[in-house]
């Protein structure tokens, strides 16, 4: 449902906005709307929260926290005002700035891609975020936790083959392979229509699962096959994936070798896979069991058609 007036009314009544003000539906995900609010000074976003996937109390809080601290980047929106208090609307609303541009293209927006990712890894990172020191270790029990949500018989032989594949990724976390590696702001959901590609510059949006942690969080995200087919058809090609690590490299001047990077990415992409399979197995049940407060017939079908290439996925 359009919630328009009401969003326009919640802005009015906080004075976050010179008016006359005008609102319109932008977008919407899994876990947020987004509306556009148009007035006297620049265009600006609400985003009207209806959960976390980070288990916290104060979600809009954090993602307005982490907006300070990537705007520096020059790639994201800069935050302006947020509350807790969502009223009838959500469980909070967050209002920052609106950036321009098309969802990123994997034909030909790699390049811009790598240095938006760049621009951000090269900043410090904020006290104020969650660390994910270990990210093997911390993806392995987010995925069982996910898991866990339902223990029915639907999907019970997909669910076996991802218990079965988190063993494996446990024994993966125990080696520590990404131990000692340099701590960095990641946003951890990168799919294309999270990039906002525009001559004058492009940009990254949605950043409410951010976290500390090493860079190949982002890079396995961008380049996995679950996040590349989620929105589009692409499943990249070995020489793309290394083309984008190549220019990410030099857009962050990376000393280490790209053979380096390239294996770390993809020893990266497993882990993220089961925490891709064991999400979409968490979200099939409460779609079909009625218990998300937004839902997608786009997203549903997706979410079933990599459950039933699950096993394609994890070979």
């Amino acid at each position: 449902m359009d919630k328009s007036a009401q969003v326009l009314s919640y802005i009015e009544r906080r004075n976050w906005l010179s008016g006359p003000l005008r609102c319109r539906f932008l977008a919407a995900g899994e876990y947020n709307e987004n509306y556009l609010v148009e007035g006297a000074g620049p265009p600006a976003v609400c985003r009207v929260n209806h959960g976390t996937q980070l288990g916290l109390e104060r979600q809009v809080e954090y993602e307005f926290h982490v907006l300070q601290a990537v705007h520096p980047s020059g790639v994201t929106p800069r935050p302006l005002a947020f509350s807790g208090d969502g009223e009838d609307l959500g469980d909070g609303v967050l209002l920052m700035e609106f950036r321009p541009g098309r969802p990123l293209d994997y034909r030909r927006d790699l390049p811009v891609a790598a240095g938006i990712f760049a621009a951000i890894h090269r900043l410090p990172p904020s006290p104020r975020l969650l660390v994910q020191a270990d990210p093997v270790a911390a993806i392995a029990a987010e995925s069982m936790g996910l898991l866990g949500r339902h223990q029915s018989d639907g999907l019970r032989e997909v669910r076996l083959l991802l218990e079965d594949y988190h063993r494996r990724i446990v024994e993966l976390a125990a080696r520590r392979p990404f131990a000692g590696e340099a701590l960095v702001m990641v946003n951890t959901e990168v799919n294309s229509g999270n990039f906002l590609i525009d001559p004058a510059g492009s940009s990254l949006v949605d950043w409410e699962k951010a976290v500390v942690s090493c860079r190949y969080q982002d890079l396995a995200h961008f380049v996995v096959p679950t996040t590349t087919l989620w929105k589009s058809d692409c499943r990249l090609g070995r020489e793309e994936k290394r083309g984008f690590l190549a220019a990410y490299r030099q857009a962050a001047a990376l000393s280490l070798p790209l053979d380096e990077l390239e294996e770390k990415t993809a020893l990266m992409e497993r882990v993220i896979l089961l925490r891709a399979l064991s999400w979409c197995h968490m979200a099939y049940h409460e779609y079909v069991g009625g218990g998300r407060a937004l839902t997608s017939d786009a997203t549903f079908a997706k979410i079933v058609a990599y459950l039933g290439e699950a096993r394609c996925f994890l070979k």
